[in-house]
């Protein structure tokens, strides 16, 4: 039940059953088509296209099951089809779609939540759904509110946009830069054709018996580093794990110096990371690549594993069946075209400034995103209210 004195005297609460047409759509997967006129929303995220249609209305979808549930939503006006297994709230009465489409996002998951003892939830039945309560201000508010949350949306959608279209100018860059296409105006010497293993140390995380366990981690100490800790190209330390000194010590395989990089050798691969530090193992999953600088600048060396020969050469080389995986060994036989270090450290400055272009935009996408999320709590339980719209 929500507690009615969480929301301003002058709401209403109501129950979505009340208020909206709540129904699931009739599509298979398969039904999609490549290039289809319509929207088809299916249990994910994105969208997929159709030939026909079934709606043609204002709605709010949400997955039914699978595991999108109370985490994938989209609201749409006009003609869209629908899987079987998505949930369509339409034909509002007393509440605006949109005012709906984001307190039901904040909420959903929250709710369904409620109704199971498992970890996470893999459906929501219809009753759920219908019997959720919401708090409902006047309409002029409600379109107040939406129009807010709509405009930081638009906000951060550009950026998003800005965001992969530089990336794909880097990308551009890269193709021309790091295959000698295009050179930088002051160099002229011929490249040599390398094999990384040939100029690159790659070694792997321990693998033996003193590996450690999640019992011997501790608050504080050396950090034992997994893929999960590698996140745009940098290591993440807000959840790492960490092992004692002595634990250090008694580990094998590789140990960090600070410009190594790490590369993911299961699950996500090719993931990788420079370290920015001194001190710390790779788990298992990792291999650490340290480059012989009288030959190959690391710098260098990480603009080479962004690079599209190199994610080609990983699903190549991919020896894994249901668990992707990769060797260290295979690493090593990649071959790749390498200037000299005078050529490699100017290349490696021009890609730099673009990563930190992208780095910085990524930063304030995040900031934006999470200034939205605190926007939403205030306004959507009426703990702000816009000017005007006190009681």
């Amino acid at each position: 039940m929500v507690d009615n004195n969480m929301f301003p005297i002058d709401w209403e609460v109501d129950i979505l059953g009340h208020r909206v047409r709540i129904e699931t759509g009739s599509r298979n997967t398969e039904d999609k088509k490549d290039n289809g006129k319509y929207p088809f929303f299916v249990r994910s995220q994105k969208a997929e296209h159709i030939d026909t249609y079934h709606y043609d209305c204002e709605a709010v979808l949400t997955a039914g099951d699978g595991v999108g549930t109370g985490k994938v939503f989209h609201y749409y006006i006009g003609k869209f089809d629908v899987h079987q297994r998505v949930y369509v709230l339409s034909e509002f009465n007393g509440i605006m779609g949109r005012f709906l489409y984001y307190y039901f996002k904040m909420n959903f998951l929250r709710e369904v939540e409620k109704y199971t003892a498992k970890s996470s939830v893999d459906s929501v039945r219809r009753d759920t759904i219908a019997k959720m309560q919401i708090p409902i201000p006047s309409t002029r508010e409600q379109a107040a509110i939406a129009e807010v949350l709509t405009s930081v949306d638009n906000l951060i959608i550009s950026l998003q946009k800005l965001i992969d279209k530089k990336k794909a100018i880097k990308q551009g860059a890269m193709q021309e830069l790091l295959t000698g296409k295009k050179r930088l105006a002051e160099f002229h010497e011929k490249w040599e054709e390398c094999i990384l293993g040939d100029v690159c140390l790659v070694l792997n995380g321990d693998r033996g018996a003193n590996y450690p366990t999640d019992s011997e981690f501790v608050k504080t100490g050396i950090p034992f580093i997994n893929a999960g800790h590698l996140h745009n190209g940098i290591v993440d330390f807000s959840n790492m794990n960490y092992i004692s000194d002595k634990k250090y010590e008694m580990i094998g395989g590789a140990k960090i110096n600070k410009g190594d990089i790490l590369i993911c050798l299961r699950g996500s691969l090719g993931k990788y990371a420079i370290c920015n530090f001194d001190g710390g193992a790779p788990a298992s999953s990792l291999a650490l690549l340290r480059s012989n600088e009288k030959y190959l600048l690391n710098r260098y060396l990480f603009q080479i594993l962004g690079f599209s020969s190199f994610k080609k050469m990983i699903i190549e080389e991919n020896n894994g069946s249901s668990q992707p995986n990769l060797s260290a060994e295979s690493i090593k036989k990649f071959t790749f075209l390498r200037p000299g270090i005078k050529e490699q450290t100017a290349i490696t400055e021009v890609l730099a400034d673009m990563d930190n272009e992208i780095e910085q935009l990524e930063k304030k996408l995040t900031k934006y995103q999470q200034i939205k999320q605190g926007m939403m709590q205030e306004l959507l339980t009426g703990h702000i209210r816009l000017m005007g719209m006190e009681e």
